[in-house]
């Protein structure tokens, strides 16, 4: 009877993580409150309008280690429909534009960052926005790495051993960085540029990482791989139907094309 206990207790987190639905990380980088300036860039309307699309579907927007621990079983399972929100890089407009909308609907949302970053130009959050986020209980923040490498480049142009060290330190130098200043767990990583293999991920678990998102069209799922978690990486033309087919798991639609424009504009 106690072997059989046992055996139960082992194969209960995989039986809540079969049990997990698939659920869609959005990853969104900067903002502006008129015009997208660059691929990256969502206006502030429409990302207003986003979150008032989830509230009225009663979405669940859910913290991102809830997230992590429902797919690795090691949570409860998270039910109904849900997604969670990530923001890369850093940027103050994530300040300015994003979290009076978060603290007023009491949203939570996951920062990346890579910590040198920070407080470095007028481009870029401060420590002290950071803190009074992190203080509003809504946003938890998490390595982006120190320097946001392209390991491509980094491959290519160091010997592998010297790449392997340089791994190393933007990966447990970034960890260490936010948790000696924070005091919190800081293990769940986003690569930079979504670039990732399997070289990296090993390096990412040995250097105390329990996941690892990157980009792709798709819900993160039980049986993933926990260091290559896809996140739909969002545009300002993610609007109504192609916010939708976003926010359900779906593969991203096609955008529109821009509507034709009178002669002489």
């Amino acid at each position: 009877m106690i072997a059989s206990t046992a055996v139960l207790a082992a194969d209960l987190p995989c039986a809540r993580a079969a049990a997990q639905r698939p659920i869609p990380v959005l990853a969104y980088h900067r903002f502006d409150p008129q015009a997208a300036r660059s691929a990256t860039v969502v206006t502030t309307p429409v990302l207003e309008a986003q979150l008032a699309w989830l509230a009225a579907r009663h979405y669940r927007v859910v913290p991102l280690p809830a997230v992590v621990a429902a797919l690795r079983g090691d949570g409860p399972v998270i039910d109904g429909p849900a997604v969670a929100i990530t923001v890369d890089d850093g940027f103050r407009s994530v300040y300015t534009e994003m979290f009076p909308l978060i603290r007023r609907d009491r949203i939570a949302v996951t920062l990346f960052i890579n910590p040198p970053a920070i407080s470095s130009g007028h481009a870029y959050l401060t420590w002290a926005q950071i803190d009074e986020m992190r203080q509003s209980g809504l946003v938890a923040v998490q390595p982006h790495t120190l320097s946001h490498p392209d390991f491509r480049v980094e491959r290519a142009r160091r010997a592998p051993a010297d790449f392997q060290a340089f791994v190393a330190r933007e990966l447990a130098g970034s960890r260490a960085q936010l948790e000696a200043r924070f005091g919190t767990r800081a293990d769940i990583l986003a690569w930079p540029y979504g670039i990732h293999d399997a070289e990296l991920e090993s390096a990412a678990a040995h250097a105390g990482y329990v996941a690892a998102f990157a980009l792709g069209s798709r819900a993160a799922a039980p049986g993933s791989d926990p260091f290559a978690l896809p996140r739909y990486q969002i545009y300002d033309s993610d609007r109504g139907a192609r916010f939708a087919a976003i926010a359900e798991g779906m593969p991203r639609l096609a955008a529109r094309p821009a509507p034709p424009q009178p002669p002489g504009r």
